[in-house]
C-alpha cells in the first residue's frame, strides 16, 4: 500500500509555490501531507493469488469475501432501495411497562404489543443471529418501567421504515428490512461482491473501513510513514516534475522544491556592480542569513535618504538574484547561495541535481523552519532510511509550523485565498 497526495490539496501546494520565488523542504512537506488524512489518498494493492474484495463499483472493501456478503444489505441498502421513513398516528392505550433490549438499548415494546413479536423476531435476525441462538437472545430482553422509556417508545413506534426498489419496474415496496434484505440476497447479491487487485481509498474513508484488518495495516503503514516519509516524498516529487517545479538538493542533499532553477552566479567571469558583489560575498560569508540582517549588514554606514535609497536599491538586486535563481530564499525568510559543483563530485552531482527542465525532482518545504542540518550521530535509523530513498545525505528536517501547515490545508473551499507560506 502507498499513501498518495490528494488531488485538490497538491493543486493548492503547487499554485502557492508557483505564486512566489521561495524554496520549500520536500520532507516536510510530505509529512504535512500524511498528517491529516483529507490530505491525502489511500491505495491499496493486493496479490493476484490474495485479492482484496469490493461491494460493488465503489462500495466497501475487505480481505474477506464472507465478511462483505454477510453485510452486504447494510452495507449497500441506500444504492437499491428508497428509504423512506413516515409517521402513523400517535399509539393509544396505557402502557406501563416496556420491553428493552440489553445489549443495544433497543425499545422492543410491551410484551403484549400487537407488534412486539415481529419487533423482537427483526431485531434478532439483523443483528444478533449470526453470533448467538434465539433463546439466549430473550435472555437479553428486560423489562422496565420508567415512564420516560414508555414515551421514547411510543415515539418510536409511530414510525414506519419502508424500502421501494431503485432499480426494479414496477417498483416493489417492502414494509419491514428483513423482507428488503430477503429481496436483496435473492437479486442483488450474487455478483456484487467481486475480487479487486488494486484500489484507492480517499483518505477520511481509509480510517473507518469496515475491515478491522485492512484498519489496523492503514495504521501501522501511516505510522511508520509519519516517521520517514520517502514514499511520499517520491510521490510529491514526480508531481512536482510534472508540473514544471524545479527540485534541487542542498544543505548536505536536503531535497528542495522551488518554481526558481537555482544557478550559482559566476561575478569572477562577468561585469557586477560592487552592491551585487557585496550581497553575494555577504550571503556566501554568513549563509541562511535572513533579509533584514542583510539590510543591516549593507546600510549599516546610511541614514536619512541615504538608507531609504540604499533599501530600495538592496531590495532591487536581491529581487533579481533571486528571480534569476543565484541566490535562493527559502520560505522562513532566509539566504543562501545555490550549491557549487565540485569537480570531483560532478558526475554525482549531476545525477542527483537535475537540469532546468521538466526532469527536475520537486521537493517542497512547505513549513517556516526549512531543514537544519544536525549531525548524523544524532539521526535515527529511519531517518538514514529515509535519506537513503530519497537519495539525500543524512540530515534532519524541522517540525512543520501552522504556516506550513496551512499551505497544505486539504480544500475546505475552492475559493478561498492561499495561505501564506513565503517568509519576508
Amino acid at each position: 500500500m502507498k499513501f498518495l497526495p490528494r488531488a485538490a490539496a497538491f493543486q493548492s501546494v503547487v499554485n502557492q509555490i508557483k505564486s512566489g520565488t521561495v524554496a520549500y523542504s520536500l520532507f516536510a512537506l510530505a509529512r504535512l501531507f500524511l498528517e491529516k488524512a483529507p490530505r491525502h489518498d489511500v491505495k491499496l494493492t493486493a496479490p493476484a493469488e490474495t485479492p482484496l474484495f469490493q461491494l460493488g463499483e465503489s462500495g466497501a472493501v475487505s480481505v474477506d469475501r464472507s465478511f462483505l456478503e454477510r453485510n452486504a444489505f447494510r452495507f449497500g441498502q441506500a444504492e437499491f432501495y428508497k428509504i423512506e421513513v413516515t409517521e402513523t398516528e400517535p399509539i393509544k392505550g396505557n402502557f406501563t411497562n416496556v420491553a428493552r433490549e440489553r445489549l443495544s438499548g433497543t425499545l422492543l415494546g410491551p410484551t403484549n404489543h400487537h407488534d412486539y413479536q415481529r419487533r423482537l423476531r427483526n431485531l434478532y435476525e439483523q443483528r444478533f443471529s449470526r453470533r448467538m441462538s434465539f433463546s439466549d437472545f430473550q435472555r437479553q430482553i428486560q423489562i422496565v418501567t420508567d415512564p420516560a422509556e414508555i414515551e421514547k417508545w411510543k415515539d418510536e413506534a409511530r414510525k414506519v421504515t419502508t424500502y421501494s426498489t431503485l432499480r426494479e419496474e414496477p417498483v416493489q415496496t417492502f414494509s419491514s428490512v428483513t423482507e428488503a434484505e430477503r429481496h436483496f440476497q435473492k437479486n442483488y447479491l450474487p455478483g456484487i461482491v467481486k475480487p479487486v487487485s488494486e484500489i484507492v481509498i480517499d483518505g477520511p474513508a481509509s480510517r473507518h473501513l469496515h475491515d478491522r484488518v485492512l484498519n489496523k495495516v492503514i495504521e501501522n503503514e501511516w505510522n511508520r510513514e509519519t516517521k520517514s516519509p520517502s514514499p511520499m516524498m517520491q510521490e510529491l516529487a514526480s508531481g512536482f516534475r510534472e508540473v514544471s517545479l524545479h527540485v534541487f538538493r542542498h544543505r548536505k542533499g536536503m531535497l528542495f522544491v522551488s518554481p526558481v532553477f537555482p544557478r550559482p552566479f559566476r561575478h569572477e567571469e562577468a561585469g557586477v556592480s560592487p552592491q551585487v558583489r557585496s550581497i553575494l560575498e555577504a550571503i556566501g560569508a554568513q549563509p541562511r542569513i535572513g533579509r533584514k540582517e542583510l539590510a543591516d549588514k549593507m546600510i549599516a554606514d546610511a541614514s536619512g535618504e541615504d538608507a531609504e535609497k540604499a533599501k530600495l536599491a538592496l531590495a532591487s538586486d536581491l529581487l533579481w538574484l533571486i528571480n534569476a535563481g543565484h541566490v535562493i530564499e527559502f520560505n522562513d525568510g532566509s539566504l543562501d547561495l545555490p550549491r557549487v559543483k565540485k569537480p570531483k563530485e560532478e558526475s554525482v552531482v549531476e545525477a542527483a541535481v537535475p537540469v532546468a527542465d521538466s526532469s527536475v525532482h520537486a521537493v517542497p518545504a512547505a513549513d517556516s523552519s526549512v531543514a537544519v542540518a544536525v549531525s548524523p550521530a544524532n539521526e535515527s535509523a529511519t531517518e538514514k532510511e529515509e535519506r537513503v530513498v530519497a537519495g539525500a545525505q543524512p540530515e534532519k528536517s524541522p517540525e512543520p509550523t501552522n504556516e506550513a501547515q496551512d499551505v497544505v490545508a486539504a480544500t475546505a473551499s475552492t475559493t478561498e485565498e492561499p495561505a501564506e507560506i513565503g517568509g519576508s
